[in-house]
C-alpha cells in the first residue's frame, strides 16, 4: 500500500504539471479555428492515461469501439471519476460538454472552455437555466456535434444506487439523434474524493447504440438498463482481478470513496 501512496501522489502532481504544460502550449490555439484547442485537449487525455499506466500500473482498455456512430450524437456515460471526463475527448471529432459555468472563470482552462464553445449552467438559477442549456445543447448537436453527457449528473462511487435525471431524455427528444450508452469501472481505479490510483485494468465500453425516436420514458429506462448492467458486469471483473492483486482490499476502499 505505501507503493500505491507513493506512486499515487507522483502521478497526481505529474498529471496537473502536464495539464499546464499543455495549456501553455496551446495558447496560439486561441487564435486558430476550435479543431485546433481538441487537438491540444486530445494529447492532454493521452499524455495523462500513459502516465496512468506507466506510474500507477492502471491498463486501459476500450472496447465496442466500432460501435461509434458517425456524425451529431448524444454520448451517455457513467460517471464514477474525473478520469472518463477527458478520456472520451478521445473518440470524438467535437466533443461538447455541460459544465459548471464557474469553470470558465479559471485562468487559462476557462479559456479553453470559452473557446471550444462547451455549454455552462448555472446550477442556482433553476428550471429556467436547464431549459436553456437544453435548447443550446439540442442546436449544437443538430449542427454536428457529439454532446458527452453523464445522465446521474455527478460522480458516484461505484456502490452507490443508480440515479438517473430526466435532464438527458429530454435533450435526446429535443434532438432527435442517435445516443451511444458508455459503461464503465473507472471509480475502483480513480476513485472520487480521494487521490489514490489503484493498479489494475481500467475498461471503458461503448454499448449499442440507441436510435432516435423513443419516448422519454422509454429512453430512460433503456439507457439506465444497459448502462448499469454492463457497469455491474465490468465492475464484478474487475473487482475479482483487484483480489487477485491485494486481497481485495483497493477494491473495497475505492467501492467506499
Amino acid at each position: 500500500m505505501i507503493s500505491i501512496f507513493l506512486r499515487s501522489l507522483v502521478y497526481n502532481v505529474l498529471f496537473y504539471l502536464v495539464l499546464v504544460f499543455w495549456m501553455l502550449v496551446g495558447i496560439p490555439t486561441y487564435a486558430m479555428p476550435r479543431w485546433a484547442i481538441m487537438n491540444i485537449a486530445r494529447y492532454w487525455a493521452r499524455s495523462s492515461i500513459w502516465m496512468l499506466r506507466v506510474i500507477c500500473n492502471v491498463k486501459v482498455e476500450y472496447r465496442g469501439l466500432e460501435k461509434i456512430p458517425n456524425g451529431p450524437l448524444i454520448v451517455a456515460s457513467k460517471h464514477q471519476s474525473m478520469w472518463e471526463t477527458f478520456a472520451l475527448l478521445q473518440f470524438f471529432d467535437q466533443p461538447l460538454f455541460i459544465l459548471k459555468s464557474e469553470l470558465k472563470w479559471i485562468p487559462l482552462f476557462g479559456w479553453y472552455l470559452i473557446k471550444s464553445d462547451m455549454i455552462g449552467i448555472d446550477r442556482s438559477a433553476g428550471g429556467r437555466s436547464l431549459l436553456q442549456m437544453a435548447r443550446r445543447a439540442g442546436e449544437a448537436v443538430r449542427r454536428g456535434r457529439q454532446l458527452i453527457i453523464f445522465p446521474e449528473g455527478t460522480r458516484t462511487a461505484v456502490s452507490a444506487p443508480p440515479h438517473y435525471k430526466t435532464g438527458v431524455a429530454q435533450i435526446y427528444v429535443d434532438c432527435g439523434v442517435t445516443c451511444l450508452p458508455v459503461a464503465l469501472n473507472s471509480g475502483l481505479f480513480w476513485p472520487r474524493r480521494t487521490f489514490m490510483r489503484y493498479p489494475g485494468t481500467l475498461v471503458l465500453e461503448f454499448l449499442d447504440p440507441l436510435p432516435p425516436g423513443l419516448s422519454r420514458r422509454e429512453f430512460i429506462a433503456r439507457v439506465s438498463t444497459v448502462i448499469e448492467e454492463a457497469t455491474n458486469r465490468l465492475v464484478e471483473a474487475a473487482r475479482r482481478e483487484q483480489a487477485q492483486l491485494f486481497g481485495g482490499v483497493p477494491g473495497s476502499a475505492s467501492a467506499k470513496a
